[in-house]
């Protein structure tokens, strides 16, 4: 749920990158906060655990406009992909506005997948969320590995819904803006709905 600051004038709206481990969330993370202007975002925070980090930073885009006179600041999270972690990722989810889920497109973690997009959801109905009610997208992260599977057997696997999807390679940054671009479009629209 966005958070509204009266005395800034700004909605805040979080968005979490969700995913199985080492499949891009905190590249695509850290991809984002080094394109964004440094007067337009907080600063990164990162949380390690033994094996992963949990990263988050906020930003203002200017360009996404306002709502009744408001500015939208957004906050973006990446859980840990480890199972272990699984108290951290539904805390992480709290009060969330959108979610990207980043599929690692490498076929040896095509169950990964499944096993992270079937605890997206279950964590999410925990906090009384249903998935295909929120604004969410998918991005395919790793296109560029030659072991990547076929972009339609992705889409079977891990988009039944036929969500707004991205093919991402987020180390160089392809697909990562427009990923976080189309979720906060998404968000956006669910606001103004709202409003």
């Amino acid at each position: 749920m966005s958070f509204i600051n009266y005395s800034s004038r700004e909605i805040n709206c979080k968005i979490v990158y969700y995913g199985p481990g080492l499949c891009g969330k905190t590249t695509n993370l850290q991809f984002i906060y080094n394109k964004t202007n440094p007067e337009a975002k907080g600063k990164m925070i990162s949380l390690a655990t033994e094996t992963e980090r949990t990263l988050f930073f906020d930003f203002l885009p200017l360009s996404l406009g306002e709502i009744r006179g408001f500015k939208t600041r957004f906050h973006l999270y990446t859980v840990p992909g480890q199972v272990f972690y699984d108290a951290s990722r539904k805390l992480i989810l709290k009060g969330v506005d959108g979610v990207v889920f980043v599929a690692d497109s490498q076929i040896e973690r095509m169950e990964a997948n499944i096993e992270s997009l079937d605890n997206l959801r279950q964590n999410l109905e925990e906090q009384g969320y249903n998935l295909d009610k929120l604004p969410y997208v998918v991005q395919y992260n790793k296109r560029d590995l030659p072991n990547s599977a076929p972009l339609e057997e992705l889409r079977k696997v891990v988009n039944p819904t036929n969500v707004i999807d991205f093919e991402a390679t987020a180390t160089t940054g392809v697909g990562v803006f427009e990923t976080l671009k189309a979720v906060a479009k998404l968000v956006l629209t669910e606001l103004r709905r709202g409003a």
